[in-house]
């Protein structure tokens, strides 16, 4: 439970320390006084998320620090020896606001982060605030809000999972059917271009290699004139014939020269070879230009086929094989689209039994929670005088979704004949109050937890029905310690610790502060409740015979 909570520097408050009791810790001022700064001061420690402008005017820094005292086998101390932290039966959490937004927690003087902060403290105190009064009322919360009670996070966590996988297998199954629908609106295109390129089996580079033989045979007349011209004047009968003769009327005469014709007899040698390789080469190209004119006509009807396809499928003539391939594998997976498709109905199929078969598991044990809740409810509603009340969990068909196919809503009827109805719309102020009472104690989601706080759970309701709000709470807080924000004197008079906050103003600033009050205090605090700033001797009488009735 919470046995110490100090507050520096936190919006109105200066400094403060505040010791709590077991069972009910009440809560009482004027309104503005500054209550809810309480509230906001302890979901800050505990690391809720709330308002960010915490530190008080003038201050560098707030800081609040909260001590726990807890059981051993708590489920907080879990949680720490998992994180590393050092744990013991004292738990003290500190968490400081710079002026700057900037936020620090420790938890036993080790440093933390706002996740685990959060972790541990959901262990340790529940809020039922103002605030959350509209999730109840909100029909559209009320399926989470039985899944909670009936411990159902497991099996929503699967329904949701199985009706990701149904979504999942149907829009593969669409893209599926949407694929081979407009692949078979171009089959007679498909079937015929990759049989016309099949036919033709354009290879990469072709095209030029295509072009560079037609161009050389189509001037393959004038150059084979050039040719054999130049192949005229350097044969036998030419060049060739007069360069021999010379070399061999040198080489006669240099037997005579004693060596003075070496030289050039070696360079016409040299010319002889240089000569011949050159008359070689000529007559390869000679070769090489005698074509059947055939050839000119088929190499160009090829080019031109090649050219005529890179045209029609508007690609680089290149890229005709790489887009014969990609035409081939839609052709594929046309021809395989129905074994494809029905792969895929049986894939949804398979998805969808699994989600039936969560959704199934899931309704039936949100109508056996709903019987439970419903029990509960009754029970929790005798001792707030409406022992004759109905409250009653439909639940009832819905389209699937990802949380199953049910829809729950809470039903109530306040009078025996009465009709029921929503909880928003058939319950009165007062019997709203109660019944939203009955109902954040019958949906704790946590029995682990040891603190309490519940925030003006009483508003619109008093005299004697005021006095079994208090009851109730007085009776919750035997086993649980309670802390409770109220405006009513009925509530107040149950406290097993009570608190007024009040605030004090001067020229330069506005201070709360909270007194922890005796037994007169208590008196005078309940006599004011009850009638306002002037504190009468009957209103005195009244608080006493309050407290001594509680």
């Amino acid at each position: 439970m919470l046995t110490l909570l100090s507050i520096r520097d936190i919006l109105i408050i200066d400094q403060l320390e505040l010791g709590f009791a077991a069972g009910l810790n009440i809560f009482t001022g004027e309104t503005g006084a500054g209550k809810s700064i309480l509230m906001d001061s302890l979901g800050f420690v505990l690391g809720w998320r709330g308002r960010a402008d915490l530190v008080r005017s003038g201050a560098e820094k707030g800081e609040v620090t909260a001590i726990f005292e807890l059981s051993d086998d708590h489920l907080a101390l879990d949680v720490l020896r998992k994180a590393g932290l050092q744990d013991g039966l004292d738990l003290i959490i500190r968490r400081t606001n710079a002026k700057d937004g900037r936020k620090i927690a420790w938890i036993n003087d080790r440093r933390v982060s706002g996740d685990l902060l959060r972790n541990v403290s959901k262990h340790l105190v529940e809020l039922h605030g103002q605030h959350d009064d509209r999730g109840l009322l909100d029909s559209n919360r009320h399926r989470q809000l039985l899944d909670q009670f009936g411990g159902h996070l497991h099996l929503n966590e699967s329904t949701l999972q199985a009706w990701r996988a149904v979504v999942e297998a149907e829009d593969d199954l669409k893209k599926e059917t949407e694929l081979l629908e407009a692949l078979s609106q171009e089959e007679e295109f498909l079937r015929h271009s990759v049989e016309e390129l099949t036919s033709l089996d354009p290879q990469p580079g072709e095209e030029a290699e295509l072009d560079t033989r037609r161009r050389l045979m189509q001037s393959a007349g004038k150059l084979r004139v050039d040719i054999d011209k130049a192949a005229h004047a350097l044969g036998r009968e030419a060049a060739e014939g007069m360069i021999g003769d010379a070399l061999r009327w040198l080489e006669a005469a240099g037997e005579e020269m004693d060596g003075h014709l070496d030289a050039a007899i070696d360079s016409l040698s040299a010319s002889v070879s240089t000569l011949n390789e050159a008359v070689r080469h000529i007559e390869t190209c000679r070769q090489e230009l005698d074509f059947n004119p055939y050839d000119l006509e088929t190499a160009e009807e090829r080019l031109f086929a090649i050219r005529g396809l890179a045209r029609k499928h508007k690609v680089p003539a290149d890229t005709l094989t790489e887009f014969a391939k990609e035409l081939t594998m839609r052709l594929a997976v046309l021809d395989a689209g129905q074994n494809s498709l029905a792969e895929k109905k049986l894939a949804l199929k398979q998805a969808q039994d699994v989600y039936d078969g969560y959704t199934n598991t899931l309704s039936q044990a949100r109508r056996t929670s709903a019987v439970t809740l419903d029990k509960a409810m009754i029970s929790e509603l005798a001792p707030l005088k409406m022992n004759r009340a109905l409250f009653q969990t439909d639940v009832t068909p819905s389209e699937p979704g990802p949380h199953g196919k049910d829809m729950v809503i809470f039903h109530v009827r306040t009078n025996p004949g009465s009709p029921a109805g929503p909880l928003a719309r058939i319950a009165s102020g007062g019997e709203l109050s109660r019944f939203l009472l009955a109902l954040k104690v019958c949906l704790r989601t946590n029995e682990d937890v040891q603190t309490i706080i519940f925030d003006e759970i009483d508003r619109g309701v008093g005299g004697a029905t005021a006095d079994a709000v208090g009851r109730r709470l007085s009776d919750l807080a035997t086993d649980t310690q309670v802390l409770a924000v109220t405006h009513s004197p009925q509530v107040a008079a149950f406290a097993t610790r009570h608190f007024r906050v009040s605030k004090q103003q001067s020229d330069n600033e506005t201070l709360s502060d909270v007194e922890d009050l005796d037994q007169d205090s208590r008196i005078r605090e309940i006599a004011r409740m009850i009638s306002g700033d002037v504190i009468t001797k009957e209103a005195i009488a009244a608080a006493d015979t309050l407290i001594k009735s509680s």
